[in-house]
């Protein structure tokens, strides 16, 4: 297990071996039946290409109103607890006493991407984000505090975990690509990105 430093990001690349990953996804495999996978639009009325659902005491959503957290799914139903698998995950990279509010699931299929954004729908920004990569290969482009400007990628593999905080918690990141087909992990391949965050 190495730790890569970009920009402020802590890229740790094989922090969660195969049966640790085995585990997770069992555990998101019962998330998405208690709160459906759902294609979110942008607010500017186009379709994500990324299908989402989330876990803990708020959901992230987006549509023509907005990028914002919600309370309840889309489809009505409380958000399901964060497993405590995942939360586990966040308290060993964090170190930190409080948990996320938030878990937020983003499964890329084949052609999925995610745009240079930035994360800043949480009330505090003094708290870390965490994103945990399994199933198939993302290319991971980092930005910089501003639109424009230079950007450096690399490749995250199942099992990598990425720690934003500090300097780099609003730094503008996206996912490119997938390398669809890459990781035995997902029977019908893709890529799930868990995202823990505090919302309050």
């Amino acid at each position: 297990m190495t730790c890569l430093e970009m920009r402020g990001f802590q890229i740790w690349k094989g922090y969660l071996d195969v049966a640790t990953q085995e585990a997770v996804v069992a555990v998101v495999r019962q998330l998405v039946l208690a709160a459906p996978l759902f294609q979110p639009d942008t607010p500017y009325g186009r379709p994500m290409s990324v299908r989402m659902t989330s876990a803990g005491s708020f959901g992230w959503h987006s549509d023509q109103r907005g990028y914002r957290y919600i309370s309840r799914h889309p489809d009505g139903m409380e958000w399901p607890a964060i497993p405590k698998k995942i939360l586990a995950i966040w308290d060993r990279v964090t170190r930190l006493e409080r948990p996320p509010d938030c878990c937020l699931v983003n499964w890329y299929g084949e052609g999925a991407r995610m745009g240079l954004h930035q994360d800043r729908d949480e009330a505090d920004f003094s708290w870390p984000v965490v994103s945990v990569s399994l199933g198939d290969d993302g290319l991971f482009r980092i930005g910089n505090r501003t639109r424009g400007g230079k950007t450096e990628s690399v490749w995250l593999a199942s099992g990598d975990v990425v720690v934003m905080g500090g300097d780099a918690r609003l730094t503008y990141h996206g996912i490119d690509r997938i390398r669809f087909g890459s990781s035995r992990l997902l029977s019908r391949g893709g890529r799930l990105n868990l995202t823990l965050r505090v919302v309050t």
